[in-house]
């Protein structure tokens, strides 16, 4: 969970560098309206298309399967969209597996809430 909490400061500050060591070199990210993989995901936050601002966690749990941990949150994420400001709850699923002594993000998946935290 910590380390979920982590992420989101690395996306807001477009830490790129930080985010391609725990991004799986085979990791997908699921969004509103596209599915991208990991050089799609990181050049996205390169260039600002999507800026993450802040990510208020309202709720935040895992579980583990051996060496897979599921983080559940339920979010507000503030952020920049293709220029316009977008605040949005959403449920995100993130899953970490063990590689060695490190854990790599493997899937991102973004749920939109219909109703605010």
């Amino acid at each position: 969970m910590a380390l979920s909490a982590q992420k989101w400061l690395w996306m807001a500050d477009r830490n790129t560098e930080a985010l391609a060591k725990l991004f799986d070199d085979k990791a997908i990210f699921v969004h509103m309206s596209r599915t991208m993989t990991k050089p799609q995901e990181l050049e996205v936050i390169r260039t600002g298309n999507i800026q993450y601002q802040r990510a208020d966690i309202k709720e935040v749990s895992a579980r583990f399967i051996g060496d897979t941990a599921i983080v559940l949150s339920r979010i507000e994420l503030h952020a920049i969209v293709g220029g316009n400001v977008a605040v949005n709850p959403f449920s995100v699923t993130e899953t970490y597996v063990k590689v060695g002594s490190e854990w790599k993000l493997g899937a991102l998946a973004f749920s939109r809430l219909s109703t605010p935290s």
